[in-house]
């Protein structure tokens, strides 16, 4: 459903959350190794939601990025989603195809209606510090 971007970013921003809330900064290599993700892409990804203020980064000996804690509170997995992949997945054709609408729908245009209003409210409705505070509740892990 994800490009993946979206998923690389997902697992990165929940990371430097996780990280965040044990108050340390997270470098690039922690970031990649921790969500399975190469280096050169997991930058590229980090650089486009730092440019959107949805994580902070530092330079330097002590540098790295990281996320205030007031941000965790706040930051809905919608952000992160519409930063890296717009607002495609929910007015894409679950098929793929070009022409699909309530007028001309696809055989599966109305189920996908459905799923992803579901989706919508889920990443609405989640926060970076829910999923934090439910890995420290739970054996969650971010690699494949």
């Amino acid at each position: 459903m994800f490009s993946k971007s979206c998923e690389y970013g997902l697992r990165a921003v929940i990371f430097i959350a996780q990280q965040s809330h044990l108050g340390h900064k997270a470098s690039l290599t922690s970031i990649s190794q921790a969500v399975d993700s190469p280096p050169a892409f997991t930058a590229k990804i980090l650089q486009q939601l730092a440019k959107n203020n949805l994580i902070d980064s530092s330079k330097g000996p002590k540098g790295g990025f990281f996320m205030a804690p007031e941000a965790m509170k706040t930051l809905t997995l919608e952000a992160v989603v519409t930063v890296l992949d717009g607002d495609s997945i929910y007015t894409n054709c679950g098929l793929g195809l070009k022409q699909c609408n309530d007028k001309k729908p696809c055989p599966l245009h109305f189920k996908f209606v459905a799923i992803k209003e579901e989706l919508k409210a889920m990443l609405q409705n989640t926060t970076l510090i829910m999923l934090v505070n439910d890995m420290n509740l739970y054996r969650f892990h971010l690699k494949r």
